[in-house]
């Protein structure tokens, strides 16, 4: 039988530890000032858009990618705030190049009424949802969690995706498709407004 005294110092212990490794895993890192594009570079036609207004990355305009310069990442937690227009089409990307064009790293899908019935929620070309989950126009937040790990002895990369706190569903991909990479986002057309604030990352083991 464990002396009450020794059951304390252990429990304490253990304690400290669980504290320590919930603390490392919920810190979260700024990717975006709200005031400049530090750390973020346009990738794509000349004549599209990336600007701040009132703390918020408004895209508008041709084609294009803003990439974090920061990483590159594989294992962690990323969530941004996002609003698209009606009709408009963008995506969060994930483990991408430094220059990416539109096929290059995983994409979560971020269209509420555009002519691609692929929905906010999707990662696109691997699991796709086709019902309304935000309405344009509303502000909501996305967020993922990435990791390589092992199912019943088989490599492979974790993804869940969740919105406004609702997991949609966690995506195995045993092809690791891609292995690590930078954060960016797309301006998909010039009928396109996407707005972006609040972009946070958080490094996992």
């Amino acid at each position: 039988m464990m002396h009450p005294i020794r059951f304390v110092f252990v429990a304490a212990a253990m304690a400290i530890t669980f504290s320590s490794v919930n603390a490392q895993e919920s810190e979260w890192i700024s990717l975006f000032d709200g005031n400049s594009m530090d750390g973020w570079k346009k990738v794509g036609s000349d004549n599209s858009n990336w600007e701040i207004k009132d703390g918020v990355i408004k895209g508008t305009g041709d084609a294009s990618m803003l990439v974090n310069t920061s990483g590159p990442y594989k294992n962690f937690k990323y969530r941004a705030e996002v609003q698209i227009n009606d009709g408009g089409n963008s995506g969060l990307y994930f483990r991408t190049t430094p220059e990416p064009g539109f096929m290059d790293g995983y994409e979560a899908q971020i269209d509420s009424t555009h002519t691609d019935p692929i929905r906010t929620g999707s990662l696109y070309g691997f699991c796709h949802v086709y019902r309304q989950v935000v309405k344009p126009g509303q502000w909501f937040t996305y967020e993922l969690e990435v990791r390589d790990d092992v199912w019943r002895g088989r490599e492979m990369t974790r993804i869940k995706i969740t919105i406004d706190g609702n997991e949609l569903y966690e995506y195995m991909d045993f092809d690791k498709t891609y292995k690590e990479g930078h954060f960016a986002f797309q301006q998909h057309d010039p009928g396109s407004i996407v707005n972006i604030r609040q972009v946070e990352v958080s490094p996992l083991p």
